[in-house]
């Protein structure tokens, strides 16, 4: 997903740069995506997404712990623990809560 979302943007990013358009055409983009952000749905979407990623990663993580067990690297368990404890409660970067 976050490959096809960098390849529209770099695309939407090429389109305003080769048009002759201008900066109206540029302001009617900038618009249209805000619009999009901003729709419920759209944001519904990725917060569950976010969520659904959180619990994989940390199953993932169990799963690897348990078979790896103490040989992980400290800092990586670390880094894992760092990110689980950011993502617990409050707002993501999104503005949207974490439920």
């Amino acid at each position: 997903m976050r490959y096809r979302l960098t390849f529209v943007v770099g695309l939407a990013l090429g389109y305003v740069l080769g048009t002759r358009a201008g900066r109206e055409r540029y302001e009617q983009l900038k618009k249209s995506a805000r619009e999009i952000s901003q729709n419920p749905a759209v944001r519904n979407t990725v917060e569950s997404a976010t969520q659904q990623g959180r619990e994989v990663a940390g199953k993932a993580f169990h799963t690897v712990s348990d078979r790896v067990g103490d040989r992980m690297p400290d800092s990586v368990a670390e880094r894992v623990r760092s990110l689980r404890e950011k993502g617990q409660g409050g707002s993501d970067d999104w503005g949207t809560s974490n439920t």
